[in-house]
């Protein structure tokens, strides 16, 4: 007879414990989307983009995504890509950045060997997805282009106190804005002028490390405690500002699985070309281009997002 109380009480207790569950979740999931739809509506942008469709194969156990900062601000002309980054998050919860110098020398399908970034203005994100492959061997699944404007506004709406930043040197030339050294909170127009800041000694190579150190900061900003409670609305913040061909159940899976389980990994970075592989030259079509060991850059690619 005992034995029959303490089973009834024990159903009773899981029965209890199933509905607080399911109440939980449904709560935790309907707080989630209120957040995000919040975050939308605080955008106040259009968000009817069109969307590119990629002709690329799955990679199994990781997802590449194509990153591009667009200067788009020239009306009535074509824009060009600021910045060409891979973004791969893998099965094992890793964040691996690559970084490929906008002046690289390359094939560009259907036209003779050109800049990388003149891949985008020739034919858009299609285009540069073929280009990485037939150049790189690297299938690119996703893509996320974001605007020179759109980079200030987003980042002022999920940081309104300003990124940390520690600003190395003088730089006001040609950036809009004037940054003197040390740490320092910045706004996005001045961490755009700070990411896009080329002109000391190794020009663009030197902005390719900033641009990752940019990338570092706003996933540190995201990251804290309160970024990460505030997730689903910063995701619906980000939405109007960014061209991409990634649902938005997608961006949530990702993002959530990378802070549950990614979060606390650092992100590995690589820069292509790669140091002793390649060589500066000029060209009166192209002017000054990067001319690669296409085989070597590669290599070192292929090994690094394996």
């Amino acid at each position: 007879m005992r034995q029959l109380k303490r089973n009834k009480k024990k159903k009773s207790l899981l029965f209890k414990l199933s509905i607080f569950l399911v109440i939980l979740i449904s709560s935790t999931l309907c707080f989630g989307f209120y957040q995000y739809k919040k975050g939308i509506q605080l955008s106040e942008k259009n968000t009817n983009r069109q969307t590119i469709k990629f002709n690329s194969t799955r990679v199994p156990n990781k997802t590449n995504i194509l990153l591009l900062g667009e200067d788009a601000r020239k009306k009535g002309g074509s824009s060009r890509t600021d910045s060409i980054m891979i973004l791969q998050y893998n099965n094992k919860h890793e964040t691996k950045l690559v970084s490929i110098m906008r002046d690289s020398y390359v094939s560009i399908p259907g036209y003779e060997k050109h800049k990388i970034n003149a891949a985008f203005s020739f034919g858009g994100v299609e285009l540069l997805r073929q280009t990485i492959q037939q150049n790189f061997g690297i299938e690119i699944e996703y893509y996320a282009i974001i605007d020179f404007k759109g980079f200030e506004e987003m980042i002022d709406e999920i940081a309104p106190n300003g990124i940390t930043i520690n600003v190395e040197k003088p730089m006001e030339s040609h950036i809009g804005v004037s940054l003197q050294p040390g740490v320092q909170q910045l706004t996005g127009k001045e961490l755009l002028g700070y990411a896009r800041f080329r002109h000391d000694a190794k020009g663009d190579f030197d902005r390719v490390i900033r641009q990752q150190k940019v990338l570092d900061a706003i996933k540190s900003q995201v990251l804290t405690i309160k970024g990460i409670a505030s997730f689903p609305k910063t995701l619906g913040v980000m939405q109007p500002y960014i061209q991409t061909n990634m649902s938005t159940m997608e961006l949530l899976k990702i993002g959530s699985d990378f802070i549950v389980k990614g979060k606390d990994k650092d992100v590995e970075t690589l820069r292509i070309p790669v140091d002793g592989a390649f060589t500066p030259k000029k060209y009166e079509k192209a002017g000054e281009v990067l001319e690669l060991d296409a085989e070597k850059n590669k290599e070192v690619l292929q090994i690094f997002l394996k």
